[in-house]
């Protein structure tokens, strides 16, 4: 006897997760001198998906922004020490921003 195949009704839903590369570097936690580039730019694609999901042109406008921004620090050669430069977590972040708030104008 064969047993009766049940069909589930299930909703087919599409999600994603931001998450830039994996380890949590405990020898340099603390010290300020980790590199963001990698969260900033996860997070990027992650407000770009949203944009797509969404047809939201405020998110694309604001991920590109961000992108802008961050492209333009690294080509201001500001950079975090793994890269070559001198800037702090915290100076390169900074950086980022006020390009951010210079693009808004």
């Amino acid at each position: 006897m064969k047993k009766a195949k049940r069909k589930k009704n299930i909703k087919k839903q599409v999600i994603a997760m931001a998450q830039a590369a994996h380890g949590s570097a405990p020898d340099i936690a603390g010290l300020n001198i980790a590199n963001p580039t990698g969260i900033i730019s996860s997070a990027v694609m992650l407000l770009k998906w949203l944009a797509e999901k969404h047809v939201d042109r405020k998110l694309t406008e604001v991920a590109t922004t961000v992108e802008h921004a961050l492209y333009q620090t690294l080509q201001d050669e500001v950079k975090t020490k793994d890269l070559g430069g001198h800037a702090s977590t915290s100076e390169f972040t900074e950086d980022i921003l006020e390009k951010i708030k210079s693009l808004q104008h």
